[in-house]
């Protein structure tokens, strides 16, 4: 019997360690298809939430009507699909037209059945436990699994990602899964053995405990809603304002995580200071999210989100688990409807809000529905609760109100899709003229002063003449017409520079920003060049035309600290490349609070045979110019030696040992500024 919990214990944690170590895998591949968007992991959630109510749900059929041909079947086919994901190469932006349908379709082809196999194994092996080990539902094993999740979150982007090729990823995954497989197959064989000794009569199932009540079971479902839509309006809150780097996905699901470990390994937590925990913290995002235009410290503002995380999340699991079923029999009901919930709430945040709201009002929602869940939940707790939660309720209410008046002031524009939440914000404040700002989040992706003709038309932000990218546009090719690409549309703002005969072409991803650039800005319309405005990923749109011959070629598609990291490999440079002219330029700009980008670039400069240099410049508020960092690289030396490069150029700085970036490998981790 030991040996038998031994198989029991090392399948489950085997089994959840695979489930949580392929979702950043194939959430990685499947960035470059959609841009780098920093949506891509929200959207991927509610597949993987999703896909785990369906493996639930299978688990929960199997466990009354074994069919163990159907579930070898199962494993086999999954094997097979597992080791088809495994030889499958990088595709580059594919499905930036249909995002969603992109995610979905890409992970049900690439890991559908290897996720659902896995996905089921926690709460089928719970049953199988039950029926021939004891009568009780181990619901530690339930504990275990998310203690090996966790794991697995911690393991990826500190050890697997730095280290290893994506393809090579999934080699190492597909070998750990095929003895995930033969674990299986052991189980099942030996429980159906167990079964046909011990006969239906001493199956294990507790006939004597008492059904759950209805209203349990709609618990079942709308904590767990409540603790998804915490970690999907989280995560999607820090990678929108704070730093929208791949490696926060990490820290909110391993945190959710964390809370359901202790609320299943760890149940009797007193409900009063979890309670008094939350509402906490719960006020202080209502302040937060008030100061709409206040940008906080990294340190700060990832500490405490992923803190009210916590709180919010076990208050909801552990609640839920005070309300687990007795009998075994429910077992995997339960976790169907837990798995229901997740998938509810994940859908909301990902799917349902982006077309329903103009404005980004998913947290401030999520913290309302979470106060009316712990109102209904703590009801029988007394009238003191019922005041306590009553009033954070209402309060949640009106701060919604608030942040719509507050969003609305001074905005002109503002629309909402897969790629995030634009704004146009028209300020009267600056001196002689007003400001228009275009935002996604609290990110500035441009500005124009409408005040006098050379105001309106001259660039800034992080496009002022002296910027790296100002310097290459007037120092590149005299006085002679010039073919100019932007990657990044932004306002428009590099439109400003374009002169009779001069040809820009811009390539933008995301189908709300041209309407804003052409309609909110005058930058487009007002260029003394030829522009043009080309739909879609810049990589896979590059590919498909013939050579350009641009003289410069800027790289601006970065949303804040968000990096389109298959736009900065080996293979995107040797595209670039294909497409400049003789002494062409490549601007990159890398201005960025918490990455460090001169390494990598300069390693794909090397790589590539080109010089690069670093031009920093300081911000001037009288002009609305922004402190910018960019690199340019180049194989013209003679523009290189102009003494107004020279002067102010730098050498970019090197990290030894840094790995060069690729399709198949890139790891932000080594130059991340902590």
């Amino acid at each position: 019997m030991t040996q038998s919990r031994w198989l029991f214990g090392g399948a489950v944690f085997l089994g959840s360690f695979l489930l949580f170590l392929v979702e950043p895998i194939a959430a990685k591949q499947l960035l470059p298809m959609l841009g780098g968007s920093a949506a891509v992991w929200i959207t991927c959630l509610v597949f993987f939430q999703t896909a785990l109510l369906a493996a639930y749900l299978y688990a929960h059929w199997l466990s009354r009507r074994p069919r163990w041909i159907l579930h070898f079947t199962l494993l086999l086919l999954a094997m097979c699909a597992a080791a088809a994901w495994t030889l499958r190469s990088a595709v580059i932006g594919t499905g930036a037209e249909h995002p969603i349908a992109t995610v979905f379709l890409a992970l049900s082809a690439w890991i559908g059945l290897p996720f659902l196999a896995l996905g089921a194994t926690s709460p089928l092996l719970q049953a199988w436990w039950a029926k021939t080990e004891s009568g009780e539902v181990p619901y530690r094993l339930f504990a275990l699994s998310n203690l090996a999740s966790l794991l697995a979150l911690a393991l990826y982007p500190s050890v697997v990602e730095p280290h290893f090729t994506l393809r090579d990823q999934r080699v190492l995954w597909t070998c750990g899964f095929a003895a995930f497989t033969a674990l299986m197959i052991v189980l099942a064989v030996k429980t159906r053995r167990a079964q046909a000794v011990a006969g239906p009569e001493n199956s294990g199932v507790d006939a004597d405990a008492p059904d759950s009540p209805l209203m349990h079971k709609l618990f079942w479902v709308l904590l767990p809603m409540g603790a998804a839509m915490q970690l999907s309006a989280i995560t999607s809150y820090l990678t929108a304002n704070v730093a929208p780097i791949p490696l926060l996905w990490v820290l909110p699901l391993g945190v959710y995580l964390l809370t359901i470990i202790l609320a299943f390994q760890f149940p009797r937590m007193p409900r009063s200071v979890l309670s008094r925990f939350l509402i906490v913290m719960l006020a202080g995002v209502g302040y937060a999210l008030s100061k709409q235009d206040v940008d906080w410290p990294m340190r700060i503002s990832i500490g405490f989100f992923l803190l009210e995380t916590f709180a919010a999340c076990l208050f909801c699991h552990t609640e839920a688990y005070a309300r687990r079923p007795r009998r075994a029999s429910e077992s995997t009901l339960f976790y169907l409807l837990f798995a229901a919930g997740g998938a509810l709430g994940s859908s909301a945040i990902g799917i349902a809000f982006p077309l329903l709201f103009r404005f980004n009002f998913d947290l401030i929602i999520t913290c309302c529905v979470t106060a009316i869940l712990a109102f209904v939940a703590t009801w029988r707790a007394g009238w003191s609760q019922r005041l306590l939660w009553g009033v954070a309720s209402i309060a949640m209410g009106v701060q919604i109100f608030w942040i719509h008046v507050a969003l609305q002031h001074n905005t002109i524009a503002a629309t909402r899709n897969f790629y995030g939440a634009l704004r146009v914000k028209q300020n009267f404040g600056f001196p002689g003229a007003v400001l228009r700002t275009l935002t996604n989040g609290n990110v500035e992706h441009g500005t124009q002063i409408f005040g006098t003709d050379e105001q309106r038309k001259t660039p800034t932000t992080y496009y002022a003449q002296d910027s790296g990218v100002g310097l290459a546009l007037r120092l590149c090719c005299d006085e002679r017409p010039r073919r100019i690409g932007v990657i990044g549309l932004g306002a428009g703002t590099l439109a400003a520079y374009g002169r009779a005969g001069d040809r820009i072409s811009f390539y933008e991803i995301n189908p709300g920003v041209e309407p804003i650039a052409r309609n909110g800005f005058t930058y487009l319309r007002e260029s003394g060049a030829a522009v043009e405005v080309i739909s879609g990923d810049a990589r896979n749109s590059l590919a498909k035309e013939p050579p350009q011959g641009f003289d410069v070629l800027a790289i601006d598609a970065f949303s804040g600290d968000a990096i389109p990291l298959h736009l900065l490999t080996k293979e995107a440079v040797a595209l670039y490349r294909k497409h400049l002219a003789p002494g062409g330029i490549l601007a990159f700009h890398i201005s960025n609070r918490h990455v460090n980008l001169e390494p990598p670039i300069a390693l794909l400069a090397q790589y590539a045979g080109m010089k690069a240099v670093t031009i920093a410049t300081a911000s001037d508020d009288k002009r609305d110019e922004f402190t910018s960092t960019w690199m340019l690289v180049t194989s013209n030396a003679e523009f290189l030696q102009r003494p107004e490069i020279a002067g102010i150029a730098r050498r970019p700085e090197k990290i030894p040992g840094l790995r060069l970036w690729t399709d198949d490998y890139s790891s932000l981790l080594p130059v991340l500024e902590w």
